[in-house]
């Protein structure tokens, strides 16, 4: 039997693969106690299993199902995961395997990357709740039709000047882009629950966007629309209150025009970090921590 390549080993959230996957990393953990005594000779311990836990890990160069992914945040949905051996020309259809698993799990930390001149990317953690089991034999497969890339310059962050007006201003010169969600989990199992696995419960959510600019740069600016530099970055900074933002699908000249927009929300900018390097273009970094909760686009 050959052996087993990564591309052949997929995860799968209800029927369909997670879509042009780079990568995942799954870990399967028992959580022990050390069980040795004073009746027990020598300096050695002896770990007994207390409880089972699970994550699953996957990048991808797919981020058109961003929305779904941050109302399944938002609204606290968990995943039927499922990873197994794949085949077929498109490696989606799946094998059910004698290692294949199956389980719930909380999207629990998501990040979304849309950097200048690179293919935009997502990366996922998933927290497992209760216990994974095998695959049933007549488990089914939906083959997703051909991803298409989203290259980063096209998606670009808006911030208004405060909590007030819409955010119409991107950030200008803006080099990258991350969105980054995380829920946090609680241990929710008691006496009551049967058996090892441990049961999670989301108890909070949290999110915060970073993005990297140029400080100034020679690039014409035709576009209308508005753009934040530092000068105004500083002064949302020295004022110390929310503004809105919005994360928007951009077009037109300078790629300044929003169309659909995929996020929103307010948000308070915690950090600001000047870089300049001899010999480097000088530029700075920007994180806003999100007050309140997001609106995901219809």
């Amino acid at each position: 039997m050959a052996t087993l390549k990564g591309q052949n080993l997929r995860v799968y959230a209800g029927q369909s693969v997670i879509g042009m996957a780079t990568n995942c990393t799954i870990t399967l953990t028992n959580n022990t106690d050390d069980a040795s005594t004073k009746d027990d000779v020598g300096m050695a311990s002896k770990p007994i299993t207390t409880s089972k836990s699970w994550q699953v890990q996957v990048e991808s160069l797919n981020v058109s199902d961003v929305a779904m992914m941050l109302t399944a945040i938002k609204n606290l949905t968990p995943f039927s995961l499922r990873w197994d051996e794949a085949s077929t020309t498109d490696n989606q259809t799946g094998l059910v395997s004698t290692f294949a698993r199956a389980g719930q799990a909380y999207l629990t930390d998501a990040t979304f990357n849309f950097n200048d001149r690179e293919n935009s990317a997502k990366s996922l953690q998933f927290t497992g709740t209760g216990a994974i089991s095998a695959v049933a034999s007549g488990a089914t497969t939906t083959v997703l039709p051909a991803g298409s890339y989203t290259k980063g310059q096209f998606v670009r962050l808006f911030l208004s000047d405060d909590n007030t007006a819409a955010p119409s201003k991107v950030i200008a010169a803006a080099k990258t882009l991350a969105l980054h969600v995380s829920v946090t989990v609680e241990n929710a199992t008691t006496k009551d629950t049967e058996g090892e696995w441990q049961i999670q419960e989301p108890t909070a959510i949290s999110y915060d966007i970073s993005t990297n600019a140029l400080v100034r740069s020679g690039e014409h600016i035709r576009a209308t629309v508005q753009g934040h530099a530092l000068a105004d970055i500083e002064n949302i900074y020295e004022a110390g209150t929310p503004v809105k933002w919005k994360i928007a699908n951009v077009s037109g000249q300078n790629n300044r025009t929003a169309s659909s927009t995929i996020v929103s929300g307010s948000a308070v900018l915690t950090q600001l970090t000047i870089n300049a390097a001899n010999r480097q273009n000088a530029t700075y970094d920007a994180q806003l921590t999100g007050y309140g909760e997001y609106t995901v686009a219809a």
